[in-house]
């Protein structure tokens, strides 16, 4: 590589890096999860649409047991830098694995319950801390 290449190049690094530097913990954790979503082949949870079967990636924010109609119905948060979707499970009251802070790949048809993304007894793949 030439040393007018590398000069072109250098700009562009150096603005990503300063934009690193200027961007709070929270907008690159955003950035962090849209980028390992993307990985995964997963739909940013913005862009899926109600009935549509859907691929979604992310990390828990919240666990609930919270009964319905006297069924045991597990609901966990999955939250992918664009959005947030309710996963829920019915009949169940603790699922190993699922846990605040877990990275997690959720499969299921999106609907909407009391007008937020959910999906029902989704499918799902545990992803390694970190991940």
């Amino acid at each position: 590589m030439s040393r007018d290449q590398t000069s072109e190049k250098a700009p562009g690094r150096f603005r990503r890096a300063l934009a690193r530097l200027a961007a709070d913990e929270e907008e690159l954790d955003r950035r962090d999860l849209q980028e390992g979503a993307a990985s995964e082949g997963a739909t940013p949870v913005m862009r899926c649409t109600k009935g549509e079967p859907v691929r979604v990636a992310g990390t828990v924010r919240a666990v609930v047991l919270r009964p319905r109609a006297g069924v045991p119905t597990l609901e966990a948060e999955l939250y992918d830098g664009s959005g947030s979707v309710t996963l829920i499970w019915l009949g169940r009251r603790r699922i190993r694995g699922i846990d605040p802070g877990r990275t997690l790949v959720a499969h299921g048809r999106m609907t909407h319950n009391e007008g937020k993304p959910t999906i029902y007894n989704p499918a799902y793949e545990l992803r390694a801390a970190g991940a």
